[in-house]
């Protein structure tokens, strides 16, 4: 069984930048996606970012040239660096891992983007 310990949110200023971190605990064999997915309040949770053990990635919209994400298979750990920070990227973020035919999400870490 896999545990995703994320960690890094908090309170950050419009135009700021956070880091978002996730290390897996447990047995994985091998971790084929890993990234990161938000749900603000009242909304459905959303795609961020993910990236492949391959090194493909994929971001939404929203994302791509703001955020920036990648992993450490070493550390067992993915990150999410976020620049230029808007009000509107409030929510909570879940960290996703897919090993095998399993898929790993983390408990979530709340980032606010206010002044």
């Amino acid at each position: 069984q896999m545990q995703l310990v994320e960690s890094g949110g908090g309170l950050a200023e419009p135009g700021g930048s956070m880091t978002l971190s996730c290390t897996a605990a447990g047995s994985i064999y091998s971790m084929y996606v890993m990234g990161w997915y938000r749900q603000a309040s009242g909304k459905q949770r959303e795609l961020v970012a993910t990236l492949t053990q391959y090194g493909q990635s994929h971001y939404a919209d929203f994302a791509k040239s703001r955020f920036t994400v990648s992993r450490d298979n070493i550390k067992k750990a993915v990150y999410l660096q976020m620049n230029s920070l808007k009000p509107e990227d409030t929510a909570v973020y879940y960290c996703l891992v897919t090993a095998g035919d399993n898929e790993y999400w983390g408990q979530g870490i709340q980032v606010t983007v206010s002044p």
